[in-house]
């Protein structure tokens, strides 16, 4: 399994986008849930953002996205990541009371 790191970019959002996106965050959630998406981030001006995700291969990735109800206003930039680190991965760290 590889990991991708999406960009995704879409326009301001209007009514329409707007009313799909509980159902896209529905998607997102069971994305997660299931390991596909690691990392999920938004832009505060709401025209773009950011995903961290486990496929196969590009063609995955984009299958996996697809599914959302907001797929038609994505223009996306998939690269497919060599080394990925966050904290996430680390050991707690020791906290001495």
């Amino acid at each position: 399994m590889n990991k991708y790191q999406v960009t995704v970019t879409f326009p301001a959002p209007d009514s329409q986008f707007m009313a799909k996106v509980p159902a896209h965050r529905a998607y997102i959630n069971k994305l997660i849930f299931r390991d596909v998406i690691d990392y999920y981030a938004i832009s505060a001006e709401r025209t773009g953002g950011w995903l961290i995700m486990n496929a196969r291969s590009k063609r995955e990735v984009i299958e996996y996205l697809e599914g959302s109800p907001l797929f038609d206003y994505f223009d996306l930039d998939i690269d497919e990541l060599m080394v990925y680190d966050s904290a996430m991965y680390r050991f707690p760290k020791m906290v001495l009371n």
